[in-house]
Protein backbone atom coordinates (compact mmCIF):
# COMPACT_ATOMS: atom_id res chain seq x y z
CA UNK A 1 0.00 0.00 0.00
CA UNK A 2 1.12 3.57 -0.60
CA UNK A 3 2.91 5.43 2.18
CA UNK A 4 0.77 8.46 2.96
CA UNK A 5 -0.71 9.87 6.12
CA UNK A 6 -4.34 10.49 7.03
CA UNK A 7 -4.10 14.18 6.15
CA UNK A 8 -3.09 13.35 2.58
CA UNK A 9 0.60 14.24 2.91
CA UNK A 10 3.30 11.83 1.89
CA UNK A 11 5.05 10.12 4.75
CA UNK A 12 8.65 11.08 5.53
CA UNK A 13 9.80 7.61 4.54
CA UNK A 14 10.94 7.58 0.92
CA UNK A 15 8.63 5.62 -1.31
CA UNK A 16 9.96 2.39 -2.84
CA UNK A 17 10.84 2.38 -6.52
CA UNK A 18 7.72 0.36 -7.31
CA UNK A 19 5.49 3.05 -5.84
CA UNK A 20 7.28 5.80 -7.74
CA UNK A 21 6.76 3.93 -11.01
CA UNK A 22 3.02 3.33 -10.54
CA UNK A 23 1.94 6.43 -12.47
CA UNK A 24 4.46 6.06 -15.36
CA UNK A 25 3.58 2.38 -15.79
CA UNK A 26 -0.17 3.03 -15.88
CA UNK A 27 0.34 5.96 -18.28
CA UNK A 28 2.44 3.70 -20.51
CA UNK A 29 -0.44 1.23 -20.60
CA UNK A 30 -2.87 3.98 -21.60
CA UNK A 31 -0.62 5.25 -24.38
CA UNK A 32 0.00 1.69 -25.57
CA UNK A 33 -3.75 1.08 -25.74
CA UNK A 34 -4.35 4.24 -27.78
CA UNK A 35 -1.46 3.49 -30.14
CA UNK A 36 -2.67 -0.07 -30.77
CA UNK A 37 -6.16 1.18 -31.56
CA UNK A 38 -4.82 3.85 -33.94
CA UNK A 39 -2.10 2.06 -35.89
CA UNK A 40 -4.48 0.17 -38.17
CA UNK A 41 -6.08 3.35 -39.57
CA UNK A 42 -3.35 4.31 -42.10
CA UNK A 43 -3.32 0.71 -43.34
CA UNK A 44 -7.03 0.57 -44.28
CA UNK A 45 -6.64 1.76 -47.92
CA UNK A 46 -4.11 -1.03 -48.63
CA UNK A 47 -5.75 -3.88 -46.69
CA UNK A 48 -8.12 -4.95 -49.51
CA UNK A 49 -5.09 -5.62 -51.70
CA UNK A 50 -3.10 -7.27 -48.91
CA UNK A 51 -5.90 -9.54 -47.66
CA UNK A 52 -8.03 -10.06 -50.78
CA UNK A 53 -11.10 -8.74 -48.95
CA UNK A 54 -13.52 -6.02 -49.99
CA UNK A 55 -13.19 -2.48 -48.56
CA UNK A 56 -16.45 -2.98 -46.66
CA UNK A 57 -15.13 -6.13 -45.01
CA UNK A 58 -11.80 -4.49 -44.20
CA UNK A 59 -13.58 -1.64 -42.41
CA UNK A 60 -14.63 -4.18 -39.79
CA UNK A 61 -11.06 -4.11 -38.44
CA UNK A 62 -12.00 -0.71 -36.99
CA UNK A 63 -15.65 -1.51 -36.30
CA UNK A 64 -14.82 -4.70 -34.38
CA UNK A 65 -12.47 -2.83 -32.05
CA UNK A 66 -15.05 -0.12 -31.51
CA UNK A 67 -17.84 -2.58 -30.70
CA UNK A 68 -15.82 -4.81 -28.38
CA UNK A 69 -14.33 -1.81 -26.59
CA UNK A 70 -17.76 -0.25 -26.04
CA UNK A 71 -19.15 -3.50 -24.63
CA UNK A 72 -16.16 -4.57 -22.55
CA UNK A 73 -15.22 -1.21 -20.99
CA UNK A 74 -18.17 -1.00 -18.55
CA UNK A 75 -18.13 -4.77 -18.03
CA UNK A 76 -14.43 -4.91 -17.14
CA UNK A 77 -14.83 -1.78 -15.03
CA UNK A 78 -17.49 -3.51 -12.96
CA UNK A 79 -15.34 -6.66 -12.77
CA UNK A 80 -12.44 -4.53 -11.51
CA UNK A 81 -14.57 -3.09 -8.71
CA UNK A 82 -15.62 -6.60 -7.72
CA UNK A 83 -12.55 -8.79 -8.24
CA UNK A 84 -9.58 -6.42 -8.21
CA UNK A 85 -8.65 -3.61 -10.58
CA UNK A 86 -5.02 -4.66 -11.05
CA UNK A 87 -6.05 -8.21 -11.90
CA UNK A 88 -8.60 -7.10 -14.51
CA UNK A 89 -6.18 -4.50 -15.92
CA UNK A 90 -3.60 -7.21 -16.54
CA UNK A 91 -6.25 -9.37 -18.21
CA UNK A 92 -7.21 -6.50 -20.55
CA UNK A 93 -3.57 -5.97 -21.55
CA UNK A 94 -3.15 -9.72 -22.05
CA UNK A 95 -6.12 -9.82 -24.43
CA UNK A 96 -4.57 -6.96 -26.39
CA UNK A 97 -1.34 -8.97 -26.60
CA UNK A 98 -3.15 -12.01 -27.98
CA UNK A 99 -4.90 -9.85 -30.55
CA UNK A 100 -1.58 -8.29 -31.64
CA UNK A 101 0.07 -11.67 -32.06
CA UNK A 102 -2.82 -13.00 -34.14
CA UNK A 103 -2.62 -9.93 -36.40
CA UNK A 104 1.08 -10.60 -36.95
CA UNK A 105 0.63 -14.27 -37.83
CA UNK A 106 -2.28 -14.19 -40.27
CA UNK A 107 -3.47 -12.48 -43.45
CA UNK A 108 -6.95 -14.01 -43.21
CA UNK A 109 -9.38 -11.11 -42.80
CA UNK A 110 -11.59 -13.19 -40.50
CA UNK A 111 -8.70 -13.80 -38.12
CA UNK A 112 -7.65 -10.16 -38.33
CA UNK A 113 -11.14 -8.92 -37.45
CA UNK A 114 -11.37 -11.34 -34.52
CA UNK A 115 -7.92 -10.25 -33.35
CA UNK A 116 -8.90 -6.58 -33.46
CA UNK A 117 -12.01 -7.42 -31.44
CA UNK A 118 -9.78 -8.95 -28.76
CA UNK A 119 -7.66 -5.80 -28.75
CA UNK A 120 -10.78 -3.78 -27.98
CA UNK A 121 -10.65 -5.08 -24.41
CA UNK A 122 -7.79 -2.65 -23.83
CA UNK A 123 -10.32 0.22 -23.87
CA UNK A 124 -10.84 -0.57 -20.18
CA UNK A 125 -7.20 0.24 -19.36
CA UNK A 126 -7.79 3.95 -18.72
CA UNK A 127 -10.84 3.73 -16.41
CA UNK A 128 -9.26 0.87 -14.44
CA UNK A 129 -6.00 2.80 -14.09
CA UNK A 130 -7.78 5.96 -12.95
CA UNK A 131 -9.58 3.96 -10.29
CA UNK A 132 -6.28 2.46 -9.11
CA UNK A 133 -4.78 5.95 -8.87
CA UNK A 134 -7.66 7.11 -6.70
CA UNK A 135 -7.18 4.16 -4.37
CA UNK A 136 -3.39 4.24 -4.17
CA UNK A 137 -2.24 7.86 -4.38
CA UNK A 138 -2.47 10.63 -1.77
CA UNK A 139 -4.73 13.56 -2.72
CA UNK A 140 -1.71 15.81 -3.31
CA UNK A 141 -0.51 13.61 -6.18
CA UNK A 142 -3.83 12.27 -7.43
CA UNK A 143 -5.01 15.24 -9.50
CA UNK A 144 -1.94 15.42 -11.72
CA UNK A 145 -1.81 11.64 -12.12
CA UNK A 146 -5.48 11.33 -13.10
CA UNK A 147 -5.14 14.23 -15.57
CA UNK A 148 -2.14 12.55 -17.21
CA UNK A 149 -3.87 9.18 -17.32
CA UNK A 150 -6.96 10.58 -18.99
CA UNK A 151 -4.83 12.46 -21.54
CA UNK A 152 -3.02 9.29 -22.63
CA UNK A 153 -5.94 8.53 -24.98
CA UNK A 154 -5.18 11.62 -27.05
CA UNK A 155 -1.42 11.34 -26.61
CA UNK A 156 -1.34 7.76 -27.87
CA UNK A 157 -3.63 8.54 -30.81
CA UNK A 158 -1.49 11.50 -31.87
CA UNK A 159 1.73 9.51 -31.57
CA UNK A 160 0.26 6.38 -33.14
CA UNK A 161 -0.70 7.95 -36.47
CA UNK A 162 2.78 9.12 -37.55
CA UNK A 163 4.38 5.96 -36.16
CA UNK A 164 1.93 3.82 -38.09
CA UNK A 165 2.40 5.89 -41.23
CA UNK A 166 6.17 5.43 -41.17
CA UNK A 167 5.87 1.66 -40.65
CA UNK A 168 3.24 1.35 -43.41
CA UNK A 169 5.47 3.17 -45.86
CA UNK A 170 8.81 1.58 -44.99
CA UNK A 171 8.15 -1.78 -43.26
CA UNK A 172 6.14 -4.98 -43.47
CA UNK A 173 2.44 -4.46 -42.69
CA UNK A 174 2.33 -7.39 -40.25
CA UNK A 175 5.09 -5.71 -38.27
CA UNK A 176 3.02 -2.52 -38.35
CA UNK A 177 -0.01 -4.13 -36.74
CA UNK A 178 2.04 -5.91 -34.09
CA UNK A 179 4.76 -3.34 -33.53
CA UNK A 180 7.66 -4.86 -35.52
CA UNK A 181 6.89 -8.37 -34.22
CA UNK A 182 8.03 -7.44 -30.73
CA UNK A 183 4.77 -6.95 -28.86
CA UNK A 184 4.89 -4.12 -26.34
CA UNK A 185 1.77 -5.28 -24.46
CA UNK A 186 3.57 -8.15 -22.60
CA UNK A 187 5.94 -5.54 -21.20
CA UNK A 188 2.85 -3.64 -20.09
CA UNK A 189 1.44 -6.72 -18.32
CA UNK A 190 4.74 -7.40 -16.59
CA UNK A 191 5.24 -3.79 -15.58
CA UNK A 192 1.74 -3.59 -14.10
CA UNK A 193 2.31 -6.83 -12.19
CA UNK A 194 5.58 -5.47 -10.74
CA UNK A 195 4.86 -1.78 -10.14
CA UNK A 196 1.12 -1.61 -9.39
CA UNK A 197 -0.32 -2.82 -6.12
CA UNK A 198 -3.75 -4.41 -5.96
CA UNK A 199 -6.29 -1.99 -4.54
CA UNK A 200 -7.93 -3.06 -1.25
CA UNK A 201 -11.16 -1.28 -2.27
CA UNK A 202 -13.75 -3.78 -3.50
CA UNK A 203 -17.50 -3.95 -3.94
CA UNK A 204 -18.21 -7.69 -3.72
CA UNK A 205 -21.36 -9.29 -5.02
CA UNK A 206 -22.73 -11.53 -7.74
CA UNK A 207 -21.84 -10.49 -11.28
CA UNK A 208 -24.86 -9.27 -13.23
CA UNK A 209 -24.88 -11.66 -16.21
CA UNK A 210 -28.33 -10.66 -17.58
CA UNK A 211 -27.34 -6.99 -17.36
CA UNK A 212 -24.08 -7.70 -19.17
CA UNK A 213 -25.81 -9.55 -22.01
CA UNK A 214 -28.49 -6.87 -22.31
CA UNK A 215 -25.97 -4.02 -22.44
CA UNK A 216 -23.80 -5.89 -24.94
CA UNK A 217 -26.74 -6.59 -27.25
CA UNK A 218 -28.07 -3.04 -27.08
CA UNK A 219 -24.68 -1.41 -27.66
CA UNK A 220 -23.82 -3.70 -30.56
CA UNK A 221 -27.12 -2.85 -32.27
CA UNK A 222 -26.67 0.88 -31.64
CA UNK A 223 -23.03 1.22 -32.65
CA UNK A 224 -23.34 -1.17 -35.56
CA UNK A 225 -26.16 0.99 -36.94
CA UNK A 226 -24.16 4.19 -36.40
CA UNK A 227 -20.93 2.86 -37.91
CA UNK A 228 -22.48 1.08 -40.90
CA UNK A 229 -25.29 3.51 -41.73
CA UNK A 230 -23.26 5.27 -44.41
CA UNK A 231 -22.47 2.00 -46.23
CA UNK A 232 -25.79 0.21 -45.82
CA UNK A 233 -28.00 3.28 -46.20
CA UNK A 234 -29.58 5.13 -43.29
CA UNK A 235 -33.08 4.27 -44.46
CA UNK A 236 -32.31 0.62 -45.20
CA UNK A 237 -34.22 -2.11 -43.41
CA UNK A 238 -31.06 -3.35 -41.68
CA UNK A 239 -30.17 0.04 -40.17
CA UNK A 240 -33.74 0.84 -39.13
CA UNK A 241 -34.04 -2.63 -37.61
CA UNK A 242 -30.77 -2.21 -35.70
CA UNK A 243 -31.85 1.12 -34.22
CA UNK A 244 -35.27 -0.26 -33.28
CA UNK A 245 -33.63 -3.27 -31.65
CA UNK A 246 -31.20 -1.01 -29.79
CA UNK A 247 -34.01 1.14 -28.36
CA UNK A 248 -36.03 -1.92 -27.33
CA UNK A 249 -33.15 -3.86 -25.78
CA UNK A 250 -31.68 -0.87 -23.93
CA UNK A 251 -35.13 0.06 -22.57
CA UNK A 252 -35.53 -3.49 -21.22
CA UNK A 253 -31.97 -3.39 -19.89
CA UNK A 254 -32.71 -0.12 -18.07
CA UNK A 255 -35.79 -1.71 -16.47
CA UNK A 256 -33.77 -4.76 -15.44
CA UNK A 257 -30.93 -2.69 -13.97
CA UNK A 258 -33.29 -0.70 -11.76
CA UNK A 259 -34.56 -3.96 -10.25
CA UNK A 260 -31.29 -5.88 -9.98
CA UNK A 261 -29.82 -6.31 -6.50
CA UNK A 262 -26.25 -5.81 -7.78
CA UNK A 263 -26.62 -4.10 -11.18
CA UNK A 264 -23.86 -3.89 -13.75
CA UNK A 265 -24.42 -0.10 -13.90
CA UNK A 266 -25.93 1.69 -10.92
CA UNK A 267 -28.54 3.75 -12.78
CA UNK A 268 -29.64 5.49 -9.60
CA UNK A 269 -26.10 6.80 -9.33
CA UNK A 270 -26.12 7.77 -13.02
CA UNK A 271 -29.36 9.71 -12.50
CA UNK A 272 -27.62 12.07 -10.09
CA UNK A 273 -26.90 15.36 -11.92
CA UNK A 274 -23.19 15.28 -11.06
CA UNK A 275 -22.76 11.87 -12.67
CA UNK A 276 -25.37 11.98 -15.44
CA UNK A 277 -24.36 15.42 -16.75
CA UNK A 278 -20.69 14.36 -16.66
CA UNK A 279 -21.58 11.43 -18.94
CA UNK A 280 -23.49 13.73 -21.31
CA UNK A 281 -20.50 16.09 -21.42
CA UNK A 282 -18.23 13.11 -22.17
CA UNK A 283 -20.40 12.12 -25.14
CA UNK A 284 -20.38 15.65 -26.58
CA UNK A 285 -16.65 16.12 -25.99
CA UNK A 286 -15.87 12.77 -27.61
CA UNK A 287 -17.80 13.87 -30.69
CA UNK A 288 -15.98 17.21 -30.89
CA UNK A 289 -12.51 15.76 -30.30
CA UNK A 290 -12.75 12.96 -32.86
CA UNK A 291 -13.86 15.20 -35.72
CA UNK A 292 -10.50 17.01 -35.59
CA UNK A 293 -8.44 13.93 -36.46
CA UNK A 294 -10.93 12.61 -39.01
CA UNK A 295 -11.31 15.82 -40.99
CA UNK A 296 -7.73 17.06 -40.75
CA UNK A 297 -6.27 13.79 -42.03
CA UNK A 298 -8.52 13.83 -45.11
CA UNK A 299 -8.20 17.56 -45.80
CA UNK A 300 -4.39 17.73 -45.91
CA UNK A 301 -4.19 14.61 -48.11
CA UNK A 302 -6.69 15.99 -50.65
CA UNK A 303 -5.15 16.61 -54.11
CA UNK A 304 -3.83 20.09 -54.83
CA UNK A 305 -6.16 20.17 -57.84
CA UNK A 306 -9.07 20.74 -55.44
CA UNK A 307 -7.79 24.25 -54.79
CA UNK A 308 -7.51 23.69 -51.05
CA UNK A 309 -5.83 20.32 -50.63
CA UNK A 310 -2.12 20.05 -49.83
CA UNK A 311 -1.52 16.59 -51.31
CA UNK A 312 0.47 15.44 -48.28
CA UNK A 313 1.69 11.88 -47.92
CA UNK A 314 0.48 9.60 -45.17
CA UNK A 315 3.69 10.22 -43.18
CA UNK A 316 3.41 13.99 -43.53
CA UNK A 317 -0.22 13.80 -42.41
CA UNK A 318 0.79 12.01 -39.23
CA UNK A 319 3.39 14.66 -38.52
CA UNK A 320 0.74 17.40 -38.87
CA UNK A 321 -1.23 15.82 -36.01
CA UNK A 322 1.86 15.02 -33.91
CA UNK A 323 2.05 18.39 -32.05
CA UNK A 324 -1.37 17.73 -30.53
CA UNK A 325 0.05 14.70 -28.74
CA UNK A 326 2.89 16.68 -27.19
CA UNK A 327 0.47 19.43 -26.18
CA UNK A 328 -1.67 16.89 -24.34
CA UNK A 329 1.38 15.52 -22.56
CA UNK A 330 2.65 18.96 -21.51
CA UNK A 331 -0.67 20.51 -20.51
CA UNK A 332 -2.12 17.72 -18.34
CA UNK A 333 -0.53 19.24 -15.17
CA UNK A 334 -2.15 22.60 -16.05
CA UNK A 335 -5.53 20.91 -16.18
CA UNK A 336 -4.98 19.47 -12.71
CA UNK A 337 -4.03 22.90 -11.34
CA UNK A 338 -7.14 24.53 -12.79
CA UNK A 339 -9.31 21.74 -11.38
CA UNK A 340 -7.71 22.14 -7.95
CA UNK A 341 -8.25 25.90 -7.98
CA UNK A 342 -11.64 26.22 -9.70
CA UNK A 343 -13.12 22.75 -9.77
CA UNK A 344 -13.14 20.15 -12.58
CA UNK A 345 -16.46 21.33 -14.01
CA UNK A 346 -14.88 24.72 -14.77
CA UNK A 347 -11.92 22.95 -16.38
CA UNK A 348 -14.30 20.85 -18.46
CA UNK A 349 -16.33 23.89 -19.56
CA UNK A 350 -13.14 25.78 -20.43
CA UNK A 351 -11.74 22.83 -22.37
CA UNK A 352 -14.89 22.42 -24.45
CA UNK A 353 -14.92 26.16 -25.18
CA UNK A 354 -11.27 26.00 -26.30
CA UNK A 355 -12.16 23.11 -28.64
CA UNK A 356 -14.86 25.32 -30.18
CA UNK A 357 -12.31 28.13 -30.57
CA UNK A 358 -9.99 25.73 -32.39
CA UNK A 359 -12.72 24.89 -34.89
CA UNK A 360 -13.37 28.62 -35.37
CA UNK A 361 -9.71 28.94 -36.42
CA UNK A 362 -10.16 26.00 -38.80
CA UNK A 363 -13.20 27.66 -40.38
CA UNK A 364 -11.32 30.95 -40.75
CA UNK A 365 -8.41 29.35 -42.62
CA UNK A 366 -8.03 25.72 -43.70
CA UNK A 367 -5.80 26.33 -46.71
CA UNK A 368 -2.44 27.18 -45.12
CA UNK A 369 -0.60 24.34 -43.42
CA UNK A 370 0.55 26.41 -40.45
CA UNK A 371 -3.00 27.58 -39.74
CA UNK A 372 -4.26 24.02 -39.99
CA UNK A 373 -1.66 22.96 -37.43
CA UNK A 374 -2.50 25.90 -35.15
CA UNK A 375 -6.21 25.06 -35.28
CA UNK A 376 -5.56 21.38 -34.61
CA UNK A 377 -3.25 22.29 -31.72
CA UNK A 378 -5.93 24.50 -30.15
CA UNK A 379 -8.43 21.64 -30.39
CA UNK A 380 -5.82 19.39 -28.78
CA UNK A 381 -5.37 21.90 -25.95
CA UNK A 382 -9.10 21.97 -25.26
CA UNK A 383 -9.27 18.19 -25.42
CA UNK A 384 -6.51 17.94 -22.80
CA UNK A 385 -8.41 20.17 -20.40
CA UNK A 386 -11.74 18.44 -20.97
CA UNK A 387 -10.53 14.84 -20.94
CA UNK A 388 -8.43 15.45 -17.83
CA UNK A 389 -11.38 16.94 -15.95
CA UNK A 390 -13.94 14.23 -16.75
CA UNK A 391 -12.52 11.43 -14.55
CA UNK A 392 -11.96 13.89 -11.70
CA UNK A 393 -15.65 14.80 -11.83
CA UNK A 394 -16.55 11.11 -11.64
CA UNK A 395 -14.13 10.42 -8.79
CA UNK A 396 -15.67 13.25 -6.76
CA UNK A 397 -19.22 12.06 -7.38
CA UNK A 398 -19.21 8.29 -6.82
CA UNK A 399 -18.28 5.96 -3.93
CA UNK A 400 -14.77 4.49 -4.00
CA UNK A 401 -16.14 1.01 -4.61
CA UNK A 402 -17.70 2.06 -7.94
CA UNK A 403 -15.00 4.23 -9.47
CA UNK A 404 -13.84 1.73 -12.11
CA UNK A 405 -17.36 0.95 -13.36
CA UNK A 406 -18.41 4.62 -13.28
CA UNK A 407 -15.33 5.70 -15.23
CA UNK A 408 -15.94 2.79 -17.60
CA UNK A 409 -19.39 4.19 -18.38
CA UNK A 410 -17.83 7.64 -18.89
CA UNK A 411 -15.32 6.21 -21.37
CA UNK A 412 -18.19 4.37 -23.06
CA UNK A 413 -19.99 7.68 -23.57
CA UNK A 414 -16.85 9.12 -25.17
CA UNK A 415 -16.72 6.09 -27.46
CA UNK A 416 -20.33 6.54 -28.51
CA UNK A 417 -19.62 10.22 -29.17
CA UNK A 418 -16.66 9.29 -31.37
CA UNK A 419 -18.74 6.73 -33.29
CA UNK A 420 -21.49 9.28 -33.92
CA UNK A 421 -18.85 11.84 -34.93
CA UNK A 422 -17.38 9.44 -37.48
CA UNK A 423 -20.80 8.76 -38.98
CA UNK A 424 -21.74 12.46 -39.01
CA UNK A 425 -18.47 13.55 -40.65
CA UNK A 426 -18.80 10.82 -43.29
CA UNK A 427 -22.40 11.82 -44.03
CA UNK A 428 -21.47 15.50 -44.39
CA UNK A 429 -18.50 14.87 -46.67
CA UNK A 430 -20.41 12.41 -48.86
CA UNK A 431 -23.12 15.02 -49.48
CA UNK A 432 -20.58 17.73 -50.37
CA UNK A 433 -18.39 16.40 -53.17
CA UNK A 434 -17.22 17.55 -56.57
CA UNK A 435 -15.38 15.61 -59.30
CA UNK A 436 -11.60 15.93 -59.43
CA UNK A 437 -9.83 13.92 -62.13
CA UNK A 438 -13.04 11.94 -62.54
CA UNK A 439 -13.32 11.01 -58.87
CA UNK A 440 -15.69 12.48 -56.25
CA UNK A 441 -13.72 14.46 -53.66
CA UNK A 442 -15.15 16.35 -50.67
CA UNK A 443 -15.40 20.10 -51.17
CA UNK A 444 -13.93 22.70 -48.84
CA UNK A 445 -17.47 23.72 -47.88
CA UNK A 446 -18.08 20.16 -46.69
CA UNK A 447 -15.01 20.26 -44.45
CA UNK A 448 -15.96 23.67 -43.06
CA UNK A 449 -19.48 22.42 -42.32
CA UNK A 450 -18.00 19.47 -40.42
CA UNK A 451 -15.85 21.90 -38.41
CA UNK A 452 -18.90 24.03 -37.68
CA UNK A 453 -20.92 21.05 -36.43
CA UNK A 454 -18.05 19.88 -34.21
CA UNK A 455 -17.61 23.41 -32.82
CA UNK A 456 -21.32 23.71 -32.03
CA UNK A 457 -21.26 20.33 -30.26
CA UNK A 458 -18.24 21.50 -28.23
CA UNK A 459 -20.12 24.63 -27.14
CA UNK A 460 -23.04 22.43 -26.10
CA UNK A 461 -20.60 20.35 -24.05
CA UNK A 462 -19.31 23.50 -22.37
CA UNK A 463 -22.87 24.53 -21.47
CA UNK A 464 -23.62 21.08 -20.04
CA UNK A 465 -20.43 21.25 -17.94
CA UNK A 466 -21.53 24.54 -16.39
CA UNK A 467 -24.83 22.91 -15.41
CA UNK A 468 -23.08 20.24 -13.31
CA UNK A 469 -23.84 21.03 -9.65
CA UNK A 470 -21.02 21.96 -7.32
CA UNK A 471 -20.83 22.50 -3.59
CA UNK A 472 -19.71 25.95 -2.45
CA UNK A 473 -16.32 26.07 -0.81
CA UNK A 474 -15.00 22.90 -2.39
CA UNK A 475 -13.76 24.16 -5.73
CA UNK A 476 -17.00 23.31 -7.46
CA UNK A 477 -17.27 19.69 -6.33
CA UNK A 478 -17.78 17.97 -3.05
CA UNK A 479 -14.88 16.28 -1.36
CA UNK A 480 -14.69 12.63 -2.31
CA UNK A 481 -14.37 10.26 0.58
CA UNK A 482 -10.98 8.65 0.72
CA UNK A 483 -10.93 4.95 -0.22
CA UNK A 484 -9.17 3.93 2.96
CA UNK A 485 -11.76 5.78 5.05
CA UNK A 486 -14.43 3.51 3.56
CA UNK A 487 -12.26 0.43 4.02
CA UNK A 488 -11.72 1.31 7.68
CA UNK A 489 -15.45 1.90 8.21
CA UNK A 490 -16.22 -1.49 6.74
CA UNK A 491 -13.56 -3.25 8.77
Amino acid sequence: MSLWSADGRTAPISRPLRDRLTVPVLAYGGILMAVMQTVVVPLLPDLPRLTGASPGTVSWMVTATLLSGAVLTPVLGRAGDMYGKRRVLMAALALMTVGSVLCALSSDIRVLIAARALSGAASAVVPLSISILRDELPPARRGHAVALMSSTVGIGAALGLPLAAVIVQYANWHGHVLGDRRPRAPWGVGAVWWAVRESPVREPGRFDVPGTLGLATGLVCLLLGVSQGGQWGWASARIVGLFAAAVTVLALWWWQQLRAERPLVDLRLVSRPRVGLSHVAALLTGFAFYANSLVTAQLVQAPEATGYGLGLSIVQTGLVLLPSGFIMLLLSPLSARISAARGPRVTLALGAAVIAAGYAVRIADSRDLWMIMVGAAIVGTGTTLAYSALPTLILHAVPAGQTASANGVNVLMRTIGQAVSSAAVAAVLVRHTSPVAGLPVPTLDGYLLAFGIAGAIALAGSAVALCIPGDPGTGGTRRAREPREEVMEGA
